[in-house]
């Protein structure tokens, strides 16, 4: 059983999640139009591809920009659910002696200390967003059953990963069930919502790039289109 769910059914779930992603990204790509969007994205490359790098870089940093600023505790939760979320999985001890035994890459780790820490954090912050999600009413009116599962399918690699180094109840239990929704995760980014680890660049930098062209076209007295 764990030699299929760590050898095929992994391969698979990342072959579905990184083809799942190319598929989304060069349909939104595609999808670009510079008549329906009113941009001149060709016209004005270098206006765009500025003004689509400062949008990203400011959302990119906490209180960089004005939306993170309007919600200081939001965005420090997001920022520390969104910290944890990406760190740990990556630079995890336990994962990266099992990239070092399959192929031999000496992958760079974080302590098991900051690895608890981040753990601990992505659990807790995942509670404080759907509490808030129940709470603010502008919040609530459009959250559905389908935000509670995203998140219930996010934090149980955590959850289960957790229980797993630190041998609470079946060690064989939570082992597997931390592998197999961490693969869930996988094969869920490109199909719901999750999709915005990296929609979030395209959709930023459309509108970075779209403000960046009509900024430099006010500042210039017209651009000839």
């Amino acid at each position: 059983m764990y030699q299929v769910i760590t050898g095929p059914l992994l391969w698979l779930s990342f072959g579905i999640c990184i083809v799942g992603l190319v598929v989304r990204v060069v349909r939104y790509i595609r999808g670009l139009d510079w008549k329906l969007d009113r941009v001149a994205y060709k016209a004005h490359p270098l206006q765009g591809l500025w003004g689509a790098f400062r949008s990203i870089i400011y959302w990119l940093v906490p209180f960089g920009s004005y939306g993170w600023r309007a919600k200081p505790l939001y965005t420090l939760t997001f920022f520390a659910f969104h910290i944890g979320l990406v760190v740990t999985p990556l630079f995890l001890p336990g994962h990266g002696v099992i990239i070092d035994q399959r192929w031999g890459v000496h992958w760079p780790t974080i302590s098991m200390a900051l690895a608890d820490v981040l753990t601990i954090t992505v659990i807790c912050t995942t509670v404080f967003i759907a509490l808030r999600r129940i709470g603010l009413p502008e919040v609530r009116i459009v959250t559905t059953l389908y935000d509670y599962l995203l998140l219930l399918i996010t934090v149980a690699p955590f959850v289960s990963g957790f229980l797993v180094v630190h041998q609470f109840g079946d060690y064989t239990f939570w082992l597997y069930t931390h592998i197999l929704s961490g693969q869930l995760l996988l094969i869920a980014i490109p199909f719901t919502k999750l999709y915005h680890m990296v929609g979030f660049f395209l959709s930023r930098g459309q509108i970075g790039a779209d403000f960046g062209i009509k900024r430099a076209y006010k500042a210039k007295g017209g651009f000839a289109w």
